[in-house]
């Protein structure tokens, strides 16, 4: 019930867009260049491998009329490229690129900029839209996602528990053990057969699409949920083959055999491999150590939190209460997987993080901090479940009346005992709550463009832009919740280096057309110096917004905070990072 509550109150507050790992960091032609000669190729540059689908790429000529074009590409000796061929004798004019490929990390990523042949057309073309999910399916997905993170905790946590904590009672884990692995079972085939329009960024009926369903299957995220499937049937297996054998035997002396404690440490590494090979830790710096310690995060994730709920089933369900060896036993198990989570959790945000700046700055620092103060709280209720679990071992034991007599013991302090067992009960669940948090907000994590890659993207080399060779362009979508409430804003900034700058502001609505807005204002902010926030003091030019006196007196990356009003109530304001150079 409480995680059924955590997963409904989730994803009743809306499912984000995932944000990608991999970011757009060069187009060739560049984003509003005007180039001489038509180009033979159109080549898109990330931050890191990218994998193509059949239309990775939409070209849109001067007409508005969609260009042909060759099999998406990538570059020779080069995955983080996506290229295709443009057929020859392109007209002069105005040419739209819409795009989408898949990060490393199995997350989509999607865009569209603009470059002319010859000489811009006179009229801006209209920019496609480029939806990066399509609702339902993205909610479907993420709840799969979900699902799998929890369903994976809850089996190999309960496993870990009754093999390596020896309860005599294992009889209240079976269920456990079975839905975690039907949960399991169940999420990774929706997965599986959602993958192909979580992908394109369709409706879940295009699912049945025969050729994107093989191409999926060909596709990294797609060979490790075939790999989770088969490794989920082996699993199943190994568990009848357990079960089978220790019918008849007694419970002093059911203890798991080495070689069948071997075989399911390598089924529960090999499943935490089928995560770590498609997400983070797949993609960036240091791949073989990232894996690694992304292996043993899910792995102590597991024997903690799963561990949890297998030491509550036999808390309240067991026939017998659990003696205080099994509780000694969990105990130390979860003081090994804290260790584990610390060690390995602070590699990772080394590492997705780059700099302690990016914790506030950054929407991954932040979740990452919510995070840490969750873990924290998680940590102080485990604190607590260890001093009742020290409390209850050190108890004095149970009497039992002599063999051969029915004359009852005289009256024994077993009041404290209780006392502690009902303690530790209240201590460990209120530890399993909160641990549903925190693993919800890792999967949360899972999902969030790492804030290296953030920044990585925001310090490539800008664009040109319509023949002015020292000239930037930026394009940024906005939203105020209303039905025709968004579109895009882009900016040229001329020449985009310190001192005086022109800059130029084209507002296009949810259709793509050019759109007019009441109001458009603009500022500069380099925190670093203290210096701004420097109102830009756009004007309507009639058609575009405009000024000819910004003046950046110094380089470093700025802050650039745009505000749109659409109406008198309405209005929404993003921020960019923007760097700027002499």
């Amino acid at each position: 019930m409480l995680l059924a509550a955590a997963l409904v109150a989730l994803l009743l507050g809306g499912a984000a867009p995932a944000l990608a790992h991999s970011a757009l960091r060069d187009t060739d032609p560049a984003d509003q260049s005007v180039v001489d000669t038509p180009p033979r190729h159109i080549t898109l540059t990330f931050t890191e491998s990218v994998g193509l689908l059949e239309d990775s790429f939409r070209v849109y000529g001067p007409d508005n009329r969609r260009v042909p074009l060759g099999e998406p590409r990538h570059a020779p000796g080069a995955s983080d490229t996506a290229r295709t061929a443009l057929p020859g004798g392109l007209a002069d004019g105005t040419y739209t690129v819409a795009w989408r490929v898949v990060s490393a990390d199995s997350h989509p990523v999607s865009g569209a900029f603009t470059f002319s042949v010859g000489r811009p057309s006179p009229t801006p073309p209209a920019v496609p839209a480029t939806a990066d999910e399509h609702p339902v399916t993205a909610s479907l997905y993420d709840t799969g996602r979900h699902l799998a993170y929890v369903a994976a905790a809850l089996l190999i946590g309960t496993a870990a528990f009754a093999a390596l904590c020896r309860p005599p009672d294992t009889a209240p884990l079976w269920p456990a053990l079975l839905t975690g692995w039907w949960t399991l079972l169940t999420a990774t085939v929706v997965l599986l057969v959602l993958r192909a329009p979580y992908e394109a960024g369709t409706a879940p009926g295009t699912a049945l699409d025969a050729s994107a369903a093989a191409r999926t299957l060909t596709g990294r995220p797609g060979l490790a949920l075939l790999a989770r499937l088969a490794l989920l049937l082996l699993t199943a297996a190994a568990l009848l083959l357990l079960r089978r054998s220790r019918r008849g035997r007694a419970p002093e002396t059911d203890r798991t055999p080495p070689a069948h404690l071997a075989v399911g440490a390598a089924l529960a590494v090999a499943l935490a491999l089928t995560w770590a090979a498609a997400e983070h830790a797949s993609a960036g710096l240091q791949v073989p150590s990232a894996m690694t310690s992304s292996v043993l995060h899910l792995l102590a994730m597991a024997c903690w939190l799963g561990g949890l709920t297998a030491l509550l089933l036999t808390l309240y369900r067991a026939r017998t209460p659990p003696p205080p060896a099994t509780v000694t036993r969990f105990s130390r198990l979860a003081f090994l997987s804290v260790t584990v989570l610390v060690v390995t959790g602070v590699y990772q945000s080394w590492r997705g993080l780059g700099s302690w700046n990016a914790l506030t700055d950054s929407s991954y620092g932040r979740v990452l901090t919510l995070k840490l103060l969750a873990t924290a709280l998680l940590l102080s209720a485990a604190a607590l479940s260890r001093h009742w679990t020290t409390a209850l071992a050190t108890a004095p034991a149970e009497p039992h009346p002599p063999t051969g007599t029915t004359t009852p013991p005289a009256p024994l302090p077993t009041a404290a005992v209780d006392g502690h067992r009902r303690a530790l009960r209240r201590s460990v669940l209120a530890e399993a709550a909160v641990a549903v948090v925190v693993l919800l907000i890792t999967t949360v994590l899972t999902g969030t463009l790492p804030a290296r890659a953030e920044s990585e993207a925001a310090e490539s080399p800008r664009p040109q832009v319509a023949g002015l060779p020292g000239a930037s362009a930026f394009t940024i979508p906005f939203d105020v919740g209303t039905p025709d409430g968004r579109g895009t804003v882009q900016i040229t900034m001329d020449p985009g280096r310190v001192g005086e700058n022109g800059v130029q502001a084209v507002v296009f609505g949810p259709d793509g057309g050019l759109t007019a807005v009441p109001e458009l204002r603009l500022t500069f902010t380099l925190a670093a110096e203290d210096i701004g926030p420097l109102d830009v003091q756009l004007t309507d030019r009639g058609g575009y917004w405009a000024t000819n006196d910004l003046n950046l007196p110094l380089a470093g990356t700025w802050t650039m905070r745009l505000t749109v009003r659409t109406s008198a109530l309405d209005q929404v304001t993003e921020t960019r990072p923007i760097r700027i150079t002499r």
